[in-house]
């Protein structure tokens, strides 16, 4: 950049600009299932997973033993920084490949850029960030679609390839099943608290370095049989996608509250009532099936269980024999501190989700 868009990009915040912020843009689950209640099934043919379940992806049989994954994903500013906008956007769009065990092929870019409010030279750094993370995962970002709106955003359509016996969907879980998480939750409340401007500047390189930390351990996991059911925790929450994860398997799951791991700071701007609107929105679409046993921080809980993901971690539901093998790939991947099971798969109960302390 020159001098003077680097003046520029010290003075403008990217998220003044945007209503929402990251995944938490996401239309409320309750909302979203009436959207899509009117819809019909389009012929299967090939397809293995589409529009009739809430997976990540839609994925497709290639007929030689392979499937071929197609994703998009776009969301508004959840970041100042222009640079570090693309990049997460562009991880948050191939976690959905990984979640199913898929190796990212391609992108395209999809982006929206208010060119009367912001520079255009802004446009080009959210860019850059975007191919900094696919030449990571060493695929080309081979084009795109730019249209001139009223808030920006951005994020990517992406392809990738599995091979289908190691296609990894959300809803085949197995009762008995332990359930893994890979990353910490509450970016949704960090974020918040970025946009306020109450956001330390040492949480500030937490939350950064969450939301660019690429879900490629899910590429290794789809290998491993014992690996039931995988999903990415993104706009509803570690709580929504574990009731789809539940629901869609046809079972119930039992949690252990203290067994989640919080993003570092995330209990200081709880204690300043710092959350995203997200949060409440996600809430009331589903809180009737979640119930909590005594012991449980109801309050704390609400507001974390339920925070909005942007390229959150993996959910993964595993079996009982292959969890060593689960913790040593977390260790390998240096996510040895996520090797701890927050709960397991049960048969179905009252309600889908427990919480237990």
């Amino acid at each position: 950049m020159t001098v003077k868009d680097e003046n520029i990009q010290e003075k403008v915040k990217l998220t003044s600009f945007s209503r929402g912020a990251g995944c938490g843009c996401k239309i409320a689950p309750g909302v979203l299932s009436q959207i899509l209640s009117n819809e019909t099934s389009s012929p299967a043919g090939n397809l293995l997973v589409g529009n009739s379940s809430n997976d990540d992806a839609a994925v497709y049989d290639m007929g030689n033993g392979t499937a071929l994954i197609s994703t998009t994903d776009f969301f508004m500013p959840i970041v100042d920084d222009a640079f570090d906008f693309g990049k997460i956007a562009a991880a948050n769009a191939l976690s959905d490949v990984f979640a199913m065990g898929g190796k990212p092929l391609m992108a395209l870019a999809i982006l929206g850029w208010p060119i009367d409010k912001l520079p255009i030279s802004l446009a080009g750094e959210v860019m850059k960030g975007a191919r900094k993370i696919c030449d990571s995962v060493n695929i080309p970002l081979a084009g795109g679609h730019s249209i001139d709106s009223a808030e920006p955003f951005f994020g990517l359509s992406v392809n990738g390839i599995v091979d289908i016996a190691h296609l990894k969907k959300n809803n085949t879980a197995k009762e008995g099943d332990l359930i893994f998480i890979t990353k910490p939750i509450g970016v949704g409340i960090l974020s918040t608290a970025q946009k306020r401007g109450e956001l330390l500047p040492a949480d500030q390189k937490i939350l950064i370095d969450q939301l660019t930390q690429l879900n490629t351990i899910g590429q290794r996991l789809g290998s491993v049989e014992g690996v039931t059911a995988m999903t990415d925790i993104t706009g509803f929450g570690l709580a929504g996608h574990l009731l789809e994860m539940a629901e869609g398997s046809g079972l119930s799951a039992r949690i252990s509250y203290s067994n989640i791991t919080l993003c570092e700071g995330v209990k200081r701007y709880l204690e300043m009532k710092i959350m995203p609107d997200a949060t409440f929105r996600n809430w009331n679409s589903y809180s009737k099936k979640i119930d909590f046993e005594n012991g449980v921080n109801v309050l704390e809980a609400f507001t974390t269980l339920p925070d909005p993901q942007t390229n959150g971690g993996l959910l993964i539901s595993v079996s009982p024999s292959a969890a060593p093998q689960l913790k040593n790939i977390l260790a390998e991947h240096g996510l040895g501190l996520m090797s701890t099971p927050i709960g397991e798969f049960t048969s179905v109960q009252k309600k889908v989700v427990l919480v237990t302390p």
